[in-house]
């Protein structure tokens, strides 16, 4: 059974009971307390919540369970009562209403106000990007995370949304080693303040040395491994021998800092084929070996909100407790997420297959918003109306494979006839980057981030349903 443990903070104004039970007009204002979760774990060991690192800190109300109590008199009777888990960040107000001498029933609609509202993140991104402007504080006991194949940081954006703090980023492929300096240079830019450090090593390198200076026990550990080989647009390859030593190699290396990290959870992302492979049999063996509970499945982001129609394995892996992905939120098309960046964007022309596109639209549906590829071939519509997501964002969109920039890679056409080149910060918005993430200049090193990345907005989701999940069950 949960219990709480009441402690004392000083400088806390508080009239508990009813002071002058002779007055006309009662005046108590209750009483504003902290207090700790006390719970047993899975293995018996006994912890307080909210779990601090360090010495708890008296005037951190981030660092404290919150209750307010009064009591207030029925049919000739004092009854007490009582409101529990208040935010802690509504603690501040309600001691600055209680000194200015608020009136009890003012105070007690303030905290119900409080604690209607949703602290997290809304999951809707086509309707989140007012919320995506200001980067988020974490405190300092916020869970850390270590992430293997970190990019330029997409999944590390949405675990911050989240309150997750990266502490580890490894970025390194040897294969493309400018390209991936620059994209860890930028994941340094974004993530340094939260304390990441960026190692520029193969995971492979960094499990040989024994994962060294590494946290162990880690609230997460996630891996998004190169897919290459395994990709769609190697279809020749994936599930037909393609997968190289590399890939196996890599596996290994993963399943090592499984067994040595010991994260409370391991999340993975990646194509869908990757499933069907002997590297991600190595993983799932390991995680099997360690006693974790593993749920995976691939995903439609599109089903979470995402204004891309983007398919992913998606695995979530914990001990204790069974962590489910999370059920999907509205789709949205892509014209929502980003009509209001259209105006801001440069002008363009179309080309001859893009122009025929449009025609071919026309000819059975009336005007609307289109989205059209430049570059590459699709099976899918070469062109997007404005309701549905936009297709798959690919590294291959920004860069002629030589490094060099693609100064155009999409165009928007609009019903009167006015065309623009969908720019870099449009493709972030469809790819669910929040607007505080800074991407380098140069096109081909921000595109290849863009289609390297987990979609944040998808990341932030799926890590702050784990995290209620984990909160209701104590684990």
């Amino acid at each position: 059974m949960t219990k709480s443990v009441i402690v004392k903070l000083s400088a806390i104004p508080e009239k508990f009971l009813e002071d002058d039970l002779r007055a006309s007009q009662l005046h108590s204002q209750g009483c504003l307390y902290p207090y700790l979760e006390k719970k047993k774990l899975l293995d018996s060991s006994i912890v307080f919540y909210p779990r601090v690192i360090g010495q708890r800190d008296p005037d951190n109300p981030i660092q404290w369970r919150w209750g307010f109590n009064w009591e207030e008199r029925v049919d000739g009777v004092w009854k007490g009562r009582s409101i529990g888990s208040i935010p802690p960040g509504a603690v501040s107000m309600i001691r600055s209403m209680q000194q200015e001498g608020a009136t009890r029933e003012n105070i007690i609609a303030f905290i119900k106000k409080a604690k209607s509202k949703k602290t997290s993140p809304k999951l809707d991104v086509c309707k989140n990007f007012d919320n995506t402007k200001i980067k988020p504080t974490l405190p300092d006991d916020a869970p850390i995370t270590v992430v293997l194949f970190a990019g330029g940081g997409g999944i590390e954006a949405g675990m911050v949304q989240a309150g997750i703090r990266p502490v580890i980023a490894v970025e390194f492929d040897p294969s493309k080693p400018e390209l991936s300096r620059a994209i860890a240079k930028t994941d340094h830019r974004n993530f340094s303040e939260y304390g990441c450090r960026v190692v520029q090593l193969t995971v492979q390198e960094v499990a040989k040395s024994g994962f060294l200076g590494f946290p162990r026990r880690p609230d997460y550990l996630h891996a998004s491994p190169v897919c290459a080989n395994f990709s769609q647009a190697h279809t020749a390859k994936a599930g037909k021998g393609g997968e190289t030593t590399d890939d196996l190699t890599t596996a290994i290396a993963i399943a090592e800092a499984i067994r040595q990290l010991k994260p409370r959870v391991f999340t993975l992302e990646n194509v869908p084929r990757y499933q069907n492979s002997q590297s991600f049999s190595i993983i799932l063996d390991a995680l099997e070996q360690e006693g974790y509970s593993v749920d995976y499945s691939v995903v439609s982001m599109d089903k979470f909100g995402l204004p891309q129609a983007r398919r992913r394995l998606v695995l979530i892996a914990s001990k204790g407790l069974h962590v489910a992905l999370p059920t999907g939120a509205k789709s949205c098309g892509w014209y929502e997420a980003i009509a209001h960046l259209i105006p801001t964007m440069s002008d363009s022309q179309l080309l001859p297959k893009q122009r025929q596109a449009v025609e071919q639209f026309l000819t059975a549906n009336e005007p609307t918003p289109l989205l059209l590829e430049r570059v590459g071939g699709r099976n899918g519509l070469k062109y997007k109306p404005g309701h549905l997501p936009c297709n798959t964002i690919l590294r291959s969109h920004f860069t002629d494979h030589k490094g060099c920039n693609r100064s155009k890679f999409a165009d928007i056409w609009l019903p009167d006839g006015i065309v623009k080149s969908l720019s870099i910060q449009g493709v972030a918005r469809l790819q669910g980057f929040p607007d505080w993430y800074k991407f380098p200049n140069e096109t081909a090193t921000a595109g290849s981030i863009i289609g390297y990345s987990v979609p944040p907005s998808f990341a932030a989701q799926l890590f702050t349903d784990i995290q209620k999940q984990l909160s209701g069950g104590f684990l």
